[in-house]
């Protein structure tokens, strides 16, 4: 079996984990089109009911930024609802390709991408919160390109940054071992673990330390949930959403972030490279930010809604991981936070709060649990990152040390 297909393999047995007869939505840039034949074809042989492609193409939508009013930029058509509804109401599963290419949108202002970002989310909310709480199975997924290769590489051109690329991939997706599928429960397994000690503990807050002036203290909801690697649907099937995935990760507390979080990598978003940034807290709110590049698109991020100037994920990834050991910046957020503990601007995960998944809105808020149209990773792991836990017993745990796990 070639790499491509093992790949959409994966994506469809070990990502949706897909059932016979469902319908399969499956989100892909026309630059990727091999790979969405792949991924059409996996599930049809895993038994698909229907494949409905949504195709993007971010060149096109350049264009769109630079010569649409902001009217037209803002107006959601009917039928793009339409069709995420199509694939609720079938009770369908979802499936997207990242294909981007970096700094694409580097001369469009930002201003324009965020406000197009916002409508959309508005109108596709009822797709959101099917996705957020796991009532519909998803699963998030990358492919190579050329311009994003030679930026990962920019020694190398053309076809021979794509092989490197694609080597590299093959590698975080432990798609270079022979039973790749059999390697993925192994890893489950272990991240089960630390989460299952985690959940136990009885932790109320977390303290994170390092060299590059991270000083950082948040606290958790009660009830709070770890998981990592699978998740469980609301119909009790397992699924991974991100392909590839290292971290043990919850919703922290929005209430109670204090301190500054300094940034470890760049952050790429909307295709702008935001590098050398800082965010501080007070109270749990945003307090004051600042970045040596990109730092307006990091102003449009935090000022989306009153949800985004506040947390909705913690992550922890140890240092010595397999993304971070490739010692290769890959300027795309699903990789690179999994080579590095982070934390999410904006919206939480209902479902890492016991019974959140069942809760109303004001529910959520009272515990704590965050909300917004927006949810940006952004890594803060270091090879000298300290992170001490603070139980409800006044005990103190050693969660990281030197940037990687102690438990």
């Amino acid at each position: 079996m070639k790499d491509i297909e093992r790949y959409a393999d994966l994506i469809v047995r070990q990502g949706v984990n897909l059932k016979k007869g469902e319908t399969v939505a499956l989100a892909c840039p026309v630059i990727a089109a091999e790979f969405a034949e792949a991924i059409a074809e996996a599930a049809y042989k895993n038994g698909a009911e229907r494949v409905v492609m949504f195709w993007g193409d971010e060149r096109v939508s350049r264009l769109r930024y630079k010569y649409e009013s902001l009217d037209s930029l803002t107006a959601v058509p009917d039928y793009v609802v339409a069709s995420r509804d199509y694939i609720l109401d079938k009770g369908g599963v979802y499936i997207s390709i990242i294909c981007d290419i970096p700094d694409i949108l580097a001369d469009v202002d930002p201003k324009v991408v965020a406000a197009a970002g916002k409508a959309s989310n508005k109108a596709l909310h009822r797709f959101r919160e099917s996705t957020s709480v796991n009532a519909t199975r998803w699963c998030l997924a990358a492919y190579p390109n050329v311009a994003w290769a030679e930026k990962m590489f920019p020694n190398l051109k053309g076809q021979a940054a794509v092989d490197k690329q694609w080597d590299y991939i093959c590698k975080t997706l432990r798609l270079d071992e022979e039973d790749y599928l059999g390697a993925w429960k192994k890893h489950e397994q272990a991240l089960a673990r630390r989460s299952k000690f985690l959940n136990e503990a009885g932790i109320v807050s977390f303290r994170y330390t390092n060299s590059l002036g991270t000083d950082f203290t948040v606290g958790m909801p009660e009830g709070y949930i770890f998981t990592g690697a699978v998740e469980k649907s609301r119909g009790g099937v397992d699924f991974t959403a991100n392909l590839p995935t290292e971290e043990v990760f919850s919703s922290p507390d929005r209430r109670t972030a204090n301190g500054t979080l300094v940034a470890a990598m760049p952050l790429v978003r909307n295709g702008v490279t935001i590098e050398n940034f800082s965010i501080t807290f007070e109270k749990g709110r945003i307090s004051s930010f600042k970045a040596e590049k990109g730092e307006e698109t990091l102003r449009e991020i935090i000022e989306t809604d009153e949800g985004s100037h506040y947390l909705g994920e913690i992550a922890l990834i140890g240092y010595d991981s397999p993304i971070r050991n490739l010692n290769t910046l890959f300027y795309e957020t699903l990789f690179d936070e999994n080579a590095s503990c982070h934390f999410a601007i904006g919206r939480a995960f209902p479902t890492c709060i016991k019974g959140g998944e069942n809760m109303t809105k004001e529910q959520l808020a009272a515990a704590g649990i965050n909300d917004s149209l927006q949810h940006v990773d952004f890594m803060v792991g270091t090879k000298d990152l300290d992170i001490t836990a603070y139980t409800k017993d006044g005990k103190e745990i050693a969660v990281f040390r030197k940037g990687n796990w102690v438990i």
